[in-house]
């Protein structure tokens, strides 16, 4: 009997960053007609199929992928086992990626159980294959499948994938949040990043944040869709979990707990807690009210008391004399303001901890100066990433948040949709160059606006159509601003449509809801002769020809 997986259809889940609260990825998930894949993947290894039907879906989640369009890394699944036998996976998945036009730099390959019965030696020849060949690698469900620890060592992947069972089990259960900090304690050592899958409540979600997990994924965020990959910025993020400010990360996002002592502790003291198996990497001393009097940064002290008589001359001595001035940042400070004050410090003390403390002086827990270093790094990574190369203005997952924010503050404000007229045919009769010239003219006019207005917030959606979200008072001088301006390519006179929908009341429920409502007003906009706006009101079919003359009047 054949193991078809013609049947096999695919949701697609994005990935996040708790750093930018943008998507990092998309996982194609395969959902069979009937039972699960696991089921599906069981009867195939029985039938001495496994590797075969597990490239197909590999290469059937990437087909299927392409039809919607993203940037975004696509993760796929692979068994234990056909990563172990990559020569029989590479063909198709390689034809696959061939077909739609994708590099294998943008794919992570997630090899998941069984890893029983599957020699370790080949198992990592064929993740070093596969990494030769530019794919990312992850491995999945770590905590409940049957991975060996000695694999996460040797084969030093770029992801590890927290499973939902022990994830779950979190904050309640002390155990688990033991093992959970022991596996951050060996990503923050390897480099490797961590992600939290399942995540489906306020309080897993928090709790994952103290541990300095940034990747996380689950319904709390957006549930597996069926029937296309989610753009940019159109899954819905509350963003009160995210927390997030526009002005990049916060020095709360990479907070860990101190490690104190009391300001007359011993040098004995402070070397016991440093050997200790958590191996801090430094300590806070604090007087009686928890405010910091002094930090030890634990190369140096150890170098200290490992010298020659180091023992003898400082044991029983304050650790005082060994520590240095706390340095101290307040909560809510930005992490670059931390960057600034890394930097200004003396050499020999700019990878030390940073001590947060609150409005009252109290410390409140420690930064690692390297995760932060890494993690602006990795905002703005994304945030590149993210800007269209012809504007540099970001996407619309910026706007998408902008949107979300304020229907969840209640409000009033209004969304935009701007494109060009005829866009093709000032491409056929100018030339696309002149084309490109007229979108980075608009692109320019519109980061002017957000520049000048502090409402206003804007999109590059792709091609010539930009997103703007911005207070009811100000959109009059945007619309102003960008129909009074003789629009032209390369000569060529070019007239723009400008839609808005005022979101006031509970109308407009969410991004998706207010994009549905642009769509026909655009229509409208292009039925109006010369540079128009037009307006509506979520509830209303009434349109508001605001700008333009109707082409019933002509």
């Amino acid at each position: 009997m054949e193991v078809a997986v013609e049947p096999v259809s695919f949701a697609f889940q994005p990935v996040y960053s708790l750093h930018t609260g943008g998507i990092t990825g998309i996982e194609a998930l395969a959902r069979p007609a009937s039972g699960k894949v696991q089921e599906l993947l069981r009867y195939a290894m029985r039938k001495g199929r496994l590797i075969k039907v597990d490239a197909a879906l590999a290469a059937r989640a990437v087909t299927e992928g392409a039809t919607y369009e993203t940037l975004l890394p696509l993760h796929l699944n692979l068994t234990a086992a056909s990563a172990a036998a990559p020569q029989l996976v590479l063909d198709s998945l390689l034809a696959a990626l061939a077909t739609t036009g994708r590099r294998a730099r943008e794919v992570v390959l997630e090899i998941g159980a069984p890893f029983h019965g599957v020699p370790a030696k080949a198992l990592l020849a064929g993740v070093r294959r596969f990494a030769e060949l530019g794919f990312r690698i992850a491995f999945d469900n770590v905590g409940h499948g049957d991975i060996p620890l000695n694999l996460l060592a040797d084969a030093r992947p770029d992801l590890i994938k927290l499973d939902r069972t022990t994830l779950h089990r979190l904050p309640g259960d002390q155990p688990a949040v033991a093992l959970v900090e022991a596996l951050c304690h060996f990503a923050a050592r390897t480099g490797i990043r961590l992600v939290a899958t399942g995540i489906e409540t306020e309080e897993q979600l928090a709790t994952v944040r103290q541990l300095g997990i940034r990747i996380v994924q689950g319904n709390l965020f957006a549930p597996a869709r069926e029937g296309g990959v989610p753009a940019m910025g159109l899954t819905s993020v509350d963003p009160g979990p995210v927390r997030m400010s526009a002005a990049g990360p916060r020095v709360d996002d990479f907070l860990h707990p101190p490690r104190t002592l009391p300001e007359d502790a011993t040098c004995d003291q402070a070397r016991n807690v440093l050997l200790d198996h958590d191996a801090p990497t430094g300590i806070v001393g604090v007087d009686d009210g928890n405010r910091p009097v002094w930090s030890i940064d634990r190369a140096r002290f150890l170098l200290e008391m490992t010298g020659p008589f180091g023992h003898a001359l400082h044991a029983n001595r304050p650790a005082a004399r060994l520590a240095d001035p706390p340095r101290t940042i307040r909560v809510g400070a930005g992490a670059l303001e931390l960057l600034d004050l890394v930097t200004d410090a003396e050499l020999d003390r700019t990878g030390d901890d940073v001590i947060v403390v609150d409005a009252q002086g109290r410390c409140v827990g420690v930064v690692l100066v390297h995760e932060l270093v890494r993690g602006v790094a990795e905002v703005k990574i994304e945030e590149a990433a993210a800007l269209n190369p012809l504007t540099r203005l970001p996407g619309s997952d910026t706007v998408a948040r902008e949107v979300t924010r304020r229907l969840a503050g209640g409000h009033p404000f209004v969304v935009a949709w701007l494109d060009v007229d005829s866009f093709k045919r000032v491409n056929d009769t100018a030339g696309f160059a002149a084309g490109d010239d007229l979108i980075r003219s608009l692109g320019r006019a519109l980061s002017d606006l957000a520049t000048k207005l502090r409402s206003v917030t804007v999109s590059h959606v792709g091609g010539d159509d930009f997103l703007i979200a911005c207070d009811i008072d100000e959109i009059t001088t945007v619309a102003d601003t960008l129909l009074d301006t003789p629009w032209s390519a390369d000569g060529m006179p070019a007239t723009i449509s400008l839609a808005t929908v005022v979101c006031a009341g509970a109308m407009a429920k969410s991004y998706r809801e207010v994009s549905r409502l642009l769509a026909p007003l655009k229509k409208s906009a292009k039925q109006v002769l010369g540079s128009s706006w037009v307006n509506g009101w979520p509830g209303s079919e009434r349109v508001e020809i605001l700008r333009g003359q109707p082409a019933s009047e002509r």
